[in-house]
């Protein structure tokens, strides 16, 4: 989903100003060259008449004309440089001092996004998806295995907990990688403290690297904007805040299951997750319930919907907060 016009607006006002202190560096580097230098400023506008002169002689088709323009423009340069290096300058001193070389603090280069715009972006994102700060510790690099029982199979289970969070990792990072090409849905069950926002988190933290616009919701939150856009009268913000939920790229809803709910929010959940498969938004969910919680405390409908159009994937194993603190 691009920025709004606001965003994009925001973002623009910057480099504005951005181009408006190179200019004004430049002039103050300037008048500092042509005191110590005053014969710079008559060849400052030597250079300025040979290429007016070099412009119209292009119109003209004049090759051999253009070719000594270029000539004496090649040697006003030169001797620019020379003064200026003599004097103590670097030889680009009097040029734009830019943020941004590649793009010229304009933010964009042959009409597509520069990567200073992108980073700009993302920092919008970041800002909007609730995980401003968190995602520095809480992202792949971060990830470790240590509390994982490596030798003991889980009961019932042909692998160990560390065996199998290999392969929940992998398919993480696979989802991440490939979320450009294909999105699509996710689903994380099992017990508190195997994992389940850790890895919300370091899902976030890869797309938002590539300016995805993610919406980082505990189910509570969720579901208070759910209410609040059943009443009458409600402000801009709200109204905002629930259409955010609608239509953002990633929609990441933490602990369903622990907020208070009823019929109506329920619905709303319902409808909520149906339009963003419709509109082919992708949504990450993470619940301490089974699938059949789910189906006790929403509804068959959410359960066959998630069980079509969601990954699953089953974490288990010992509270890692509680291990943590043992250890």
């Amino acid at each position: 989903m691009p920025l709004s016009r606001l965003q994009y607006d925001a973002i623009m006002r910057e480099y504005d100003q951005k181009q408006y202190r190179a200019r004004r560096e430049q002039k103050r580097r300037i008048r500092q060259v042509e005191e110590r230098i005053p014969q710079m400023k008559r060849i400052e506008e030597e250079i300025g008449r040979t290429a007016i002169k070099q412009a119209r002689r292009a119109l003209g088709k004049e090759s051999d004309a253009i070719a000594k323009c270029r000539k004496e423009l090649d040697e006003l340069r030169e001797q620019k440089a020379a003064l200026l290096e003599a004097s103590g300058f670097p030889a680009d001193y009097m040029e734009p001092v830019y943020e941004c070389r590649s793009c010229r603090d304009t933010g964009f280069v042959g009409g597509q996004k520069c990567a200073c715009f992108k980073k700009a972006e993302m920092a919008v994102y970041y800002d909007q998806s609730n995980l401003k700060g968190l995602l520095e510790q809480e992202n792949f690099a971060h990830f470790t295995d240590r509390y994982y029982e490596k030798q003991k199979k889980e009961e019932g289970r042909n692998e160990t907990v560390w065996q199998h969070m290999q392969s929940v990792r992998k398919a993480c990072e696979n989802y991440a990688a490939e979320f450009a090409a294909k999105g699509g849905n996710l689903l994380f069950t099992g017990p508190a403290g195997v994992g389940k926002t850790f890895l919300s988190h370091c899902i976030a933290k890869e797309l938002m690297e590539q300016c995805v616009e993610v919406l980082y919701l505990s189910a509570s939150e969720l579901f208070e904007i759910f209410s609040k856009n059943m009443t009458s009268g409600r402000e801009a913000a709200e109204e905002e805040a629930y259409r955010y939920v609608k239509e953002c790229e990633l929609l990441i809803i933490d602990d369903l299951g622990t907020e208070w709910s009823n019929s109506f929010t329920n619905a709303q959940f319902f409808n909520c997750i149906n339009d963003r498969n419709l509109k082919r938004r992708a949504t990450l969910i993470s619940t301490n319930l089974s699938l059949a919680g789910l189906a006790e405390m929403y509804s068959e409908r959410v359960v066959s919907r998630i069980l079509s159009e969601y990954q699953i994937l089953e974490l288990f194993g010992e509270d890692i907060r509680i291990k943590k603190r043992l250890m």
